[in-house]
Parts: structure tokens; C-alpha cells; sequence
């Protein structure tokens, strides 16, 4: 069931890291609805049997991917089979991500042209866009080269801010506003990891709660072996609100 009025609602379908010895620990993926609109954000490995047993995927306005690491967007590839073989004739989807992510899909298949037997990728860039009846504020982020951060709102409610992969918390600060909910990756769990890896730790992600007011705190994409709880209760440290570790099936109602 859809959230009523202009509340938006989340679905996490995937919120695992790139690696992990926990069960159903999939890629990266989450599906965002607003009345008739839907789309997801990101579709790492894994994600598109979990997506495709929630919604319709040729019926999503779009997919929006934050970055070319394969646990965010691998699974685009049996997405593509999917819509050029399932249907007759053949149906397409809107990808929204960084530029080379035509190449990168093409490459995986060693198939000049794969994507686009399917999918219509427009390039990513630090701009405003819209899906459907989401206004959407990209902005890059450390990690990758080409690397995005997301916040998706209707009208003047809470919005969705999405860190994506993000290796230094300030770069999130412009996209949020007091009562937005953040859905933060905390790869390196209660403590800073390896700067080089450019991800984030609990203690950041809740000092950037405080600065920003976000009114909620929802954490994903934490590293293998690393504790649940402690990850939890070090950015509780740092803020007071709500935060939660969310997992495949959980959701939210955003305002």
C-alpha cells in the first residue's frame, strides 16, 4: 500500500556492502514511491529478483544510479534481459546515472549497444531533475570520480536524502533540510576505517545528522563482521533522534 497524501515511501530492497558473509545481504537498492510514481535507487548485485517480486520493474519511471561500483548497479544487466525478452514487443526503462554507464554495461557483456537494446541512460550531473512527481538534487560526492548523493522531495515536505557511497560527510551537508530523512551508508560501522576507501563511519553520520537536523537516521550498507549494535549506538552518541540499521523488507513513510 502506497503512504497517503504527500508522504513519501520507502522500500529497502537491498542494503548490503560490496561483500558480506550475512544471508540476504544483497547489493545496494532502494524503490521510492509517491502516488503513481516509482522509481529506485540503485540496483546492485543481487537486488533485481527482490525488486521484481515488489513492483512491476518496466512499470518504475526510472532507475537512478549513484555510482559505477558493481554493488550499485550490476543488476542492470538482467534488467535489460528482462525487459527486451519477457515482453513482445520489447519494452524500456529510463536510467538516470554517471556517464560512462552505458560503456560499463557494455563492456560486462562484451556487447557494443547492449544497454541501449533497453535502457534510455541520461547522464548524471550535479543539476535538479524530475521523476514523475519527485524533484530530485543530485550532487557528487567523494568516492568515485563520478560519484552521487541524492535528495528527493514533493512540494515543500521532508524530503529523502541518499548518501549513495560517500567517503566524506560534509559533501551531504547542501542536500539536506531540517526533518529530512537520511539514508546513510556506514561501511565502516562504529569506528573510521581506511581513508582510502572513502565510506563513511557511525560517528560521522550522526555529527551529520545533528548539523543538518535531519529528523530521522536510516543506515545501510554496513561493512562484513562489524556489529550492528555498536554501529547503531555510535551515531546515537552523536544524535539524538531516531536511527535505525535497515535491511531487505523494511519500510518507511517519509512526512
Amino acid at each position: 500500500m502506497h503512504a497517503p497524501g504527500d508522504a513519501i515511501e520507502l522500500t529497502v530492497l537491498g542494503a548490503g556492502p560490496a561483500y558480506s558473509d550475512r544471508p540476504g545481504a544483497i547489493g545496494a537498492s532502494y524503490l521510492v514511491r509517491h502516488g503513481d510514481t516509482q522509481l529506485v535507487l540503485d540496483l546492485g548485485h543481487g537486488t533485481f529478483s527482490q525488486m521484481a517480486s515488489t513492483v512491476e520493474p518496466s512499470a518504475l519511471d526510472a532507475i537512478v544510479v549513484s555510482h559505477l561500483h558493481p554493488d550499485h548497479f550490476v543488476d542492470l544487466v538482467p534488467l535489460r534481459h528482462y525487459l527486451r525478452w519477457e515482453f513482445q514487443p520489447p519494452r524500456r526503462l529510463r536510467i538516470v546515472g554517471p556517464r560512462e554507464l552505458p560503456d560499463r554495461i557494455d563492456g560486462l557483456q562484451a556487447e557494443p549497444g547492449f544497454s541501449a537494446g533497453a535502457l534510455d541512460v541520461e547522464a548524471l550531473s550535479e543539476r535538479s531533475f524530475s521523476v514523475g512527481s519527485f524533484a530530485i538534487e543530485a550532487r557528487r560526492v567523494l568516492h568515485t570520480p563520478d560519484s552521487y548523493g541524492f535528495r528527493l522531495s514533493v512540494g515543500d515536505g521532508p524530503g529523502l536524502v541518499y548518501t549513495g557511497d560517500c567517503g566524506r560527510a560534509t559533501d551531504i551537508d547542501p542536500l539536506m533540510r531540517p526533518g529530512d530523512t537520511l539514508l546513510s551508508e556506514v561501511s565502516f560501522g562504529p569506528y573510521p576505517g581506511d581513508p582510502h576507501a572513502a565510506h563513511l563511519d557511525g560517528p560521522s553520520v550522526g555529527a551529520l545528522a545533528v548539523r543538518t537536523g535531519a529528523g530521522r537516521v536510516l543506515l545501510t550498507h554496513l561493512g562484513m563482521g562489524l556489529d550492528r549494535d555498536e554501529t547503531v549506538e555510535s551515531v546515537c552518541r552523536e544524535y539524538p533522534g531516531q536511527v535505525e540499521l535497515v535491511d531487505p523488507g523494511f519500510v518507511a513513510t517519509i512526512g
